[in-house]
């Protein structure tokens, strides 16, 4: 029997772009998936994402349109607006931006003016770009001061954090990162903010689902705003959030929208409503828990192995591993494992001698695993691939890293991943 093509339309317009959809479904049927911004989405939010809602431009905001015809997407937008309210507890909440750094971007034009100082975590050591990092708009039109975390213990430290804030008394200042794998402490990071005059803003886009699943603690009671994307361990679409409390919700939804953007992507909107249902579930809460179980559990099966994790472990999705003590630098890597098929990125480790495109670390994480029905049980499994992959790719060993890739085949085929038709 023949069975049905997945996108019919797509394979009879475009035959070639349904080719390579097609191989990438199979890629990630196949592959294990461990970068840790990466996730599968539900079949729900895809075809949410994929509705007649992509022909509407809504510019403005429900019942304040620039667009007639608006009496469905204001329901949709109103509705994404109040589940995100419910799941995460805050008082205000702006589904538009596009993505977390047009989101973080509204952040500067609503609280600074270029040319102020702000604050966030140094980009090698596991920050982001939008904190205030040199080669991003927000290092070029502010004066960007960073902390970073001690070298002995991989841990942010509070005494330099405060240091800097009241020597340099920025407008903004950011916590939260890419590469952290330990929990965050929102309430310290608050009271250096009352302390030096600034506004704390918590980018929670890595941890938000954990948040919501109450694996991670929330920083709603303690900073002014949170900004997160959608994705990630939230199991959304591609999109991003600004939370705040209700005395800064006209400078946020004025610095969206019309400071940055036009209409919003309503197909967007509707993908985000339904991922923000489904993580109100009891199952998401479970999913939340198991994340970091199996993160646990992978750490300590590659400590047992000998690796070199920075600050020793994870509290939360996500490993960073220094792999300076096995002679192979993280480019080199992360490559073998592709080859393996373990997707993981690599990675600068906090006062990295080796250059960003070139670094010493890789950085992994389990959400997509998770997501899959993979246990702590099948985590040592994992360590053992990680750990003769890394071997392989110190001496050049092609057969072990293809010996490797069907075993991970193998048993990515007894755990179907959501969303995907292969």
């Amino acid at each position: 029997m023949t069975l049905p093509l997945p996108h019919p339309a797509l394979a009879a317009a475009d035959p070639e772009l349904a080719g390579l959809v097609a191989d990438e479904e199979r890629l990630q049927a196949e592959t294990l998936r461990m970068i840790p911004s990466e996730n599968y989405v539900s079949h729900a939010v895809l075809e949410a994402s994929g509705t007649v809602l992509q022909n509407k431009y809504s510019e403005g905001y429900p019942g304040r349109r620039y667009y007639e015809g608006q009496q469905v997407i204001d329901q949709v937008e109103r509705l994404a607006v109040a589940r995100a309210k419910a799941l995460f507890g805050v008082e205000h909440a702006n589904v538009q931006p596009y993505s977390g750094s047009p989101a973080n971007l509204a952040v500067y034009l609503a609280f600074a003016r270029p040319g102020d100082t702000v604050m966030g975590m140094a980009l090698p050591m596991g920050g982001h770009l939008t904190h205030g990092w040199g080669v991003s708009a927000t290092g070029t039109w502010f004066n960007g001061v960073r902390y970073g975390v001690r070298a002995d213990t991989g841990l942010i430290d509070f005494d330099e954090v405060r240091e800097i804030a009241l020597k340099e008394r920025p407008k903004i200042i950011f916590c939260g990162g890419t590469a952290l794998p330990r929990t965050i402490d929102f309430a310290a990071f608050a009271e250096i903010a009352r302390e030096s005059g600034a506004v704390l803003v918590a980018d929670v886009a890595h941890i938000a689902g954990l948040i919501a699943g109450g694996a991670h603690p929330s920083p709603v009671p303690h900073a002014d705003v949170v900004s997160t994307t959608t994705h990630k361990t939230l199991r959304g679409p591609r999109g991003a959030m600004l939370m705040c409390r209700e005395e800064h919700a006209k400078a946020i939804d004025k610095a969206v929208f019309p400071g940055l953007q036009g209409g919003p992507h309503n197909q967007t909107t509707a993908a985000i409503a339904v991922a923000l249902h489904e993580a109100a579930s009891p199952a998401f809460r479970t999913y939340a828990h198991a994340v970091v179980a199996n993160a646990r559990a992978l750490a300590d099966a590659l400590l047992a192995k000998g690796f070199d994790l920075v600050s020793g472990g994870t509290d939360n999705h996500l490993i960073l591993m220094d792999l300076t003590g096995r002679d192979v630098p993280g480019k080199i890597a992360a490559k073998a494992l592709d080859r393996a098929g373990i997707v993981v990125n690599y990675n600068t480790v906090p006062y990295d001698p080796r250059k960003p495109f070139d670094p010493s670390g890789i950085r992994l994480g389990t959400p997509s695993l998770t997501s899959r029905g993979l246990t702590a049980d099948h985590m040592p499994t994992v360590a053992d691939w990680i750990d003769r992959a890394v071997t392989a790719a110190r001496s050049g060993d092609e057969d072990t890293l293809t010996r490797i890739r069907t075993e991970v085949a193998a048993l990515m085929s007894e755990h179907p991943a959501p969303g995907l038709p292969v």
